[in-house]
């Protein structure tokens, strides 16, 4: 963990995209109209996303529309970007009903379709239900009460009784993979957690907080230990429902006193590679979904192997 080390980015499945956003679109509402008419529609009911599966939900995919098949739904449409092939991609945002059957396809969370979805497709709905979640949430303007209307493609609501413009917000969280000087890790226990479910700590930064100051806040406030030296790791949208996780590892002098604050974390344990394999084998620790930054830090410090040795049970947070 050298100053010098060269950055290696994590691979984090929900920060690939093959869209442009083409922010610049938003504001032409007759370039809007032309794109819709030709675009790739993606559909999302509440949190869920039409999908298509085959081979027994093996291989899943977005299922797309086009405007012509959206003629008697009520909902809104959001403009998601270009792809390389020049194709216009848009998302189609209705309120869940439980009983709508559609024509083809299945409604699906991201939750339980991301590690499924090509790079193209991720992008699509990690924007997609970030978005849609922002818009069900801000339907009154936070001035003045009054109603809001989606504008600008989507990108923007905008007061209805005086145009104050109200924007997407993204909540930081830092999430950080502590290490000793014997290059174990240190995981935690959460009680609202599944049995046996452990992963890296986490913790939303604060208003007027520096990510690194984050970091040694919440390692000491969760677990007990000091940092003294971190690496920045990446970061990946988090939309469930509005965060995105800044990545750290972080070394630590103290990991005899890592102990649970027994009011978030209820238990940490201290993991060398031979350990962890051995848990997850005997199904004695649950680990992170694949999607996750937690999953994609645990498997790049086991190393090449993971893949092979960390298979077993997996669990999101509730």
């Amino acid at each position: 963990m050298s100053a010098e080390s060269s950055f290696q980015e994590l691979d984090l499945a929900l920060s690939r995209s093959k869209l442009d956003r083409a922010a610049h679109l938003r504001l032409d509402q007759s370039a809007l109209d032309e794109m819709w008419d030709r675009a790739e529609i993606a559909q999302i009911s509440g949190d869920r996303f039409r999908t298509l599966s085959s081979d027994e939900g093996k291989r899943v995919s977005l299922e797309f529309l086009t405007a012509n098949a959206i003629t008697d739904e009520v909902g809104e449409r959001y403009f998601l970007g270009i792809a390389e092939s020049g194709k216009p991609y848009f998302l189609w945002h209705t309120k869940f009903n439980e009983n709508a059957k559609p024509t083809s396809g299945t409604f699906k969370s991201l939750r339980e379709i991301g590690a499924l979805l090509n790079d193209l497709e991720i992008g699509i709905a990690a924007h997609g239900l970030a978005l849609s979640q922002w818009h069900d949430a801000h339907p009154m303007c936070a001035k003045c009460g009054a109603k809001t209307e989606s504008v600008q493609g989507g990108s923007v609501r905008e007061c209805v009784a005086d145009q104050q413009q109200h924007h997407p917000r993204t909540d930081p969280a830092i999430i950080v993979l502590v290490k000793d000087s014997q290059d174990r890790v240190l995981l935690g226990h959460q009680k609202i957690w599944p049995t046996n479910r452990f992963s890296t700590l986490a913790g939303f930064v604060e208003p007027g907080e520096s990510f690194e100051r984050c970091v040694r806040r919440e390692v000491f406030e969760e677990a007990g230990v000091n940092v003294v030296s971190m690496n920045y790791l990446g970061s990946q949208p988090w939309p469930f429902p509005a965060s995105i996780m800044i990545a750290f590892e972080a070394l630590i002098d103290n990991p005899e006193a890592a102990k649970g604050d027994g009011v978030e974390i209820e238990e940490v344990r201290w993991f060398s590679r031979v350990e962890m394999k051995a848990a997850v084998a005997a199904d004695a620790i649950i680990l992170p979904p694949t999607i996750s930054v937690a999953r994609a830090m645990i498997n790049r410090w086991y190393g090449p192997d993971a893949g092979k040795d960390l298979i077993g049970g997996e669990a999101w947070r509730n």
